[in-house]
């Protein structure tokens, strides 16, 4: 059984037990586990159930493992004889989440 969901502007095909990275959500401090509404389509023995846009009453449960940020990329800019150098870098956050239950 499989589902396919949606967060943070990307899809994500997911099973239980599946470790994932996604964008960081903005849950309460201290918080142990994530649902997400935003089923687009579930797999249920051999079945696929599509949704217009998404499938009704079915939810993706996950835990929250780690929220941590990316390696940091560095974004240099400049423009050449004008003596103009720009260097900033950037990391970006995410969150480590395992899925639990699929429930469609």
């Amino acid at each position: 059984m499989y589902a396919i969901i949606k967060t943070g502007g990307k899809q994500y095909r997911v099973q239980q037990d599946d470790v994932i990275e996604i964008e960081k959500l903005a849950v309460e401090d201290g918080a142990k586990e994530v649902t997400f509404s935003d089923v687009l389509a579930v797999n249920k023995d051999g079945e696929l159930t599509l949704g217009a846009p998404v499938v009704e009453n079915a939810v993706v449960k996950a835990e929250i493992l780690e929220v941590a940020k990316a390696p940091k990329v560095i974004v240099y800019k400049y423009k050449a004889k004008k003596d103009y150098r720009k260097k900033q870098g950037h990391r970006q956050p995410f969150m480590k989440v395992k899925i639990t239950a699929i429930e469609a």
